[in-house]
């Protein structure tokens, strides 16, 4: 069964620190959680009685994985339920970079129900089918959604590359991080 250990590294280090690009529909941002993502986890890190900005900028990697990307985006996809860890990368890392998309679009793939959730009828089809092939599927469906984000708000084209790479980082028994670090399994 997949394992968070070896996706979140991968995602950590695309993720970077603090940053508030003015074309980032998500706004302020650190190490991949936005403001509002905070504030649904509801912590105030600093505890001065609101959750805020100054909030945002004091997580740690430990606070990202165990209090978000655990919980609310890894636990979405039911993960530790997926056999195949690259199916799991792949999808946990969509979820993760266009919340439900990341769901329903794969359960199209699947043809199982499009509702977002996963469930038994999804994570069986998913366990069920051909991994290498369904891999390459959702990857080229998630390049065509790249190129629709841009189509669709060309101020979103400024991040088309970074995706990208990231997107191509994703590979079938292997992730390479940020940094040049390749992890197989």
């Amino acid at each position: 069964m997949a394992k968070i250990e070896i996706l979140a590294p991968f995602i950590l280090s695309f993720e970077g620190g603090f940053s508030n690009h003015p074309a980032d529909r998500g706004g302020a941002t650190n190490k991949g959680v936005t403001i509002a993502t905070w504030r649904q986890v509801g912590y105030d890190k600093d505890g001065d009685g609101d959750i805020d900005v100054d909030d945002l900028r004091l997580l740690t990697d430990h606070d990202v994985v165990e209090r978000v990307m655990r919980p609310h985006y890894w636990n979405r996809w039911k993960a530790d339920r997926i056999r195949s860890q690259s199916l799991a990368n792949l999808l946990v890392d969509w979820v993760w970079a266009s919340g439900a998309h990341g769901i329903r679009i794969p359960q199209r793939l699947l043809g199982v129900k499009v509702d977002g959730i996963v469930g038994e009828k999804t994570l069986a089809a998913l366990n069920g089918c051909d991994a290498r092939e369904f891999f390459s599927e959702v990857k080229a469906r998630r390049v065509a959604f790249i190129e629709s984000i841009v189509a669709r708000d060309p101020s979103q084209g400024v991040f088309k590359a970074g995706w990208m790479r990231r997107l191509n980082c994703i590979g079938y028994g292997e992730l390479k991080d940020n940094h040049g670090k390749i992890y197989r399994f």
